[in-house]
């Protein structure tokens, strides 16, 4: 079968789906990548095919030129940008009320659109000539959900995190079916319906969800879902790696790695830590016996004032290469950083409010055993040490993480679930 995997121009959105793409096409299918220009060297570098589709600006200025009048309303009504974004995390009730929802779907349409307008037109014209029989799409990516809906295509979802969003949409049909008929709007159903209707076809609540979902979160931080859910296995792949020399041997001391993910490349607004923060951590770990390294590019280092003797400053080193080797792992909450540290049975810490499931994961993660979590508002160098001090003398923190790895293990690999892709596209599949 002919499978095409949808994603909007942002690395970390694309390397979760690259070991399934593999597998699909190592059984013998057909498989593409579409996504934005910009994207076209990460998805050739991993041996996969792009399909460029749509715009080439960049999606870093598409986000900063953001200046619709709906989105600029929400945040007026609402708070800050980044308050919205951690809101569609809450599931309490007194949150859920009909004065925030609409705005609140507002304004995640207004960014879904930046994120997906200019691909779909080019998209729509490249299935309708290749017709795919499966079409995956990042989760944030519905412009792989339209093209699948007016070609005719099976779809499914595929998050990257705990699926916040499902939640967040259940929420809100739940509490929009409460109120009068005229009071029910409902921004990212008339998105996605236009779009649809430009094409003869309409809007269902399947163009949201997918026909099926395809998660490769642990089951016990799996949130519930309205449609079928396809568990796999997570597996490792950081882009091109090599394996540098100081990491040919073991460590003199106890390694931890602390990393934050590609948020430090992007400016301000998405650094998991500041700068100020990245220093108050460096210094007070200054005085433990551990080898320290800390991924930061290096535009980042430059600014920081001290860099302690037992800390190693490098821009980039593959996930997979180095976490097996460590005591503990401090990140951002990053998917990749996660599921690392529980594949190798290492505790870890979560810092800072990068990924908005972070304030679901993290307690979880304690509960669990396997790691703890720091609040944004309890930040703070003295508390990283202390929380860190604890998962490296803490035998109890590798059991929990064992447990977690049993779970990991347990979920079939991007090769087995090959053969259950192929019965739900003959399942779903209109064309």
């Amino acid at each position: 079968m002919r499978v095409l995997y949808v994603t909007f121009p942002w690395r970390t959105h694309f390397q979760p789906a690259v070991p399934l793409c593999w597998a699909l096409q190592t059984a013998g299918h057909e498989v593409r990548v579409a996504s934005g220009p910009e994207l076209t060297d990460v998805i050739t570098r991993s041996g996969l095919t792009a399909v460029p589709v749509g715009s080439d600006v960049p999606m870093l200025q598409k986000l900063a030129e953001m200046q619709s009048a709906k989105a600029q309303e929400a945040m007026e009504k609402l708070g800050t940008q980044d308050d919205l974004l951690y809101d569609y995390a809450e599931n309490r009730e007194e949150m859920l009320a009909w004065d925030r929802l609409p705005w609140l779907t507002s304004f995640l349409t207004e960014i879904l659109k930046i994120q997906n307008d200019s691909m779909v037109e080019d998209l729509v014209e490249y299935c309708r000539w290749w017709k795919p029989d499966l079409v995956l799409w990042n989760y944030m990516s519905y412009a792989g959900s339209v093209a699948a809906t007016v070609t005719g295509a099976a779809h499914a979802r595929m998050p990257t995190e705990m699926d916040l969003d499902a939640r967040f949409r259940r929420n809100f049909l739940r509490v929009r079916a409460q109120q009068p008929p005229e009071d029910r709007a409902d921004a990212l159903a008339d998105w996605l319906g236009g779009w649809a209707e430009k094409y003869g076809a309409s809007f269902s609540e399947s163009m949201v969800t997918g026909h099926f979902t395809v998660d490769h979160m642990l089951g016990s931080m799996r949130l519930e879902q309205d449609v079928p859910v396809v568990p796999m296995r997570y597996v490792s792949y950081n882009g091109p790696a090599v394996v540098p020399d100081w990491l040919r041997k073991d460590p003199a001391q106890r390694r931890v790695l602390a990393t934050f993910g590609v948020s430090q490349e992007q400016g301000q607004a998405y650094q998991a830590l500041s700068v100020e923060q990245l220093q108050d951590m460096l210094d007070a770990l200054a005085d433990l016996d551990i080898e320290l390294v800390v991924t930061l590019p290096e535009q980042i280092q430059q600014q920081l004032k001290r860099v302690p003797d037992n800390t190693r400053l490098v821009e980039f080193v593959a996930l997979n290469v180095i976490t097996w080797s460590c005591s503990a792992v401090i990140h951002n909450g990053s998917t990749p950083s996660f599921m690392e540290a529980i594949a190798h049975q290492v505790p870890q810490l979560m810092v800072g409010r990068v990924c908005p499931d972070i304030e679901v994961r993290g307690p979880r993660l304690q509960q669990a055993g396997a790691g703890l979590w720091i609040p944004r508002d309890e930040m703070s160098g003295a508390r990283v040490r202390d929380d860190l001090v604890r998962l490296l003398d803490e035998p109890g923190f590798r059991d929990g993480t064992e447990t977690l790895r049993q779970e990991l293990y347990a979920q079939p690999t991007p090769s087995q679930v090959v053969r259950e892709l192929e019965q739900m596209t003959e399942r779903y599949r209109s064309r």
